[in-house]
């Protein structure tokens, strides 16, 4: 299986980004430039990732860099949260928390009832899984509260002047907000293996795995991402909630979204 894609091949495919970039020339998009750069950015990246798990996965290594490997992730996760959405004060912090959170429940379930074993070679792929699927529905969570909190002001402070807490008052835009955040997860899981086979069910058949075998770690790994991203929208809410209210219960004035230009970190294929 070491053979199953040869560098050859590897360069081969190369071309299939060229289809794309000739796409954007013909219909002058103008995003060949971004095209490219993301290609040699995802390679560059992934090659990178692989020498490091070749060193992690050697027979003998400790854990605790599989550990280590996992926290730099849910940090990391923290900082595309702040590029991504700079408006929001200390969302880094908040971010880092829920993901920490969604570690424990998730992580715990899956190691701690030997759904499947704790080693490097589970540890950092699940993980990297969590963190990559849940990251846009966290930004997107707190985008849309905001949203809902600072286009329907008049109806919050409205509530809040008949008397109502601010958890209250705004239990409404919180639910929007969630619902935004959690429906594309939801509408892909239901998706599954009708519409399309997902990605680590396909690598796994592709490895010579049996697709019975491969099924099943493909449901471990979407009830996972189902419940990570769950876990960090709510977090990411409720945290972000306290933030816009004041102690006696006044809703702050509310920022819009900045429009930035970093590079995007999009969700892992499950």
């Amino acid at each position: 299986m070491n053979d199953l894609i040869s560098i050859a091949g590897l360069a081969t495919s190369l071309a299939l980004v060229g289809v794309a970039a000739t796409i954007s020339l013909w219909q002058r998009l103008g995003l060949h430039r971004q095209i490219l750069w993301a290609a040699v950015r995802a390679l560059v990246q992934l090659l990178l990732v692989g020498a490091a798990l070749s060193l992690l996965l050697e027979p003998g290594r400790s854990l605790a860099w599989s550990w280590l490997w996992t926290a730099a992730m849910v940090a990391y996760a923290g900082d595309v949260a702040r590029r991504r959405a700079p408006e929001f004060p200390r969302i880094m912090a908040l971010t880092i928390t829920a993901f920490a959170a969604a570690a424990a429940i998730t992580l715990g379930v899956v190691f701690g009832f030997r759904v499947l074993p704790l080693e490097a070679r589970t540890l950092v792929p699940i993980a990297g899984m969590m963190v990559g699927n849940s990251m846009t529905a966290t930004v997107l969570a707190a985008r849309r509260l905001v949203e809902e909190l600072r286009d329907k002001r008049d109806e919050v402070e409205a509530r809040l002047a008949l008397g109502q807490p601010s958890s209250q008052a705004a239990r409404p835009y919180v639910r929007a907000a969630l619902r935004s955040a959690l429906t594309p997860q939801i509408e892909t899981t239901k998706a599954t293996g009708l519409v399309f086979l997902p990605g680590a069910m396909t690598g796994l058949i592709l490895a010579g795995v049996a697709p019975v075998q491969a099924v099943r770690l493909q449901a471990v790994v979407m009830f996972l991402v189902l419940a990570s991203v769950s876990t960090t929208t709510v977090v990411v809410t409720l945290g972000l909630l306290r933030r816009v209210f004041t102690t006696d219960h006044r809703l702050l004035p509310l920022p819009r979204p900045q429009q930035t230009s970093h590079g995007s970190t999009g969700p892992a294929t499950t």
